[in-house]
């Protein structure tokens, strides 16, 4: 007797066309570090009957940071910001600079996603993008089928 190991796409497939298995396989532990350990803001993923919402922790930012790009199937969420300070005060001065930058790249599959209807807001620290679902792709009501 054998066990099959049971993937977590099986459970999940629209989120795992829209993100990929690797999005659910990897072992995301507590840590928001990308493979160069820079932070990456948190993600929220989720799936309604008409539409995916991503949305992107950012407080500090504003919305002239961010660059989102659609090129071909790839949604790019991208920011680059940079803030420097200096006050003299009699002898003493001081300069502080800082510099932050992220990039997210998701693959958004073209027969699921309206791609010309990507709506993108920023609010209260948190980027919000609304993806809808094309018509044919929104789950059908069940439909009974007569023998006749």
């Amino acid at each position: 007797m054998s066990l099959a190991k049971r993937r977590t796409s099986d459970f999940l497939p629209s989120l795992t066309r829209f993100f990929g298995d690797d999005f659910f396989s990897r072992d995301w532990g507590l840590s928001n570090f990308s493979n160069t350990e820079t932070t990456l803001p948190a993600v929220n993923i989720s799936e309604s009957e008409d539409t995916f919402e991503v949305q992107m922790a950012a407080p500090g930012m504003q919305k002239k940071d961010f660059n989102n790009e659609l090129d071909g199937n790839l949604l790019t969420i991208s920011s680059e910001k940079q803030d420097q300070r200096e006050e003299t005060e009699g002898k003493y001065s001081r300069r502080e600079f800082s510099y932050q930058s992220f990039q997210r790249t998701f693959n958004l599959p073209k027969e699921v996603v309206d791609v010309d209807k990507i709506n993108a807001t920023y609010q209260d620290g948190v980027l919000r993008l609304i993806i809808p679902k094309r018509e044919e792709a929104k789950k059908q009501p069940r439909k009974t089928i007569n023998v006749s």
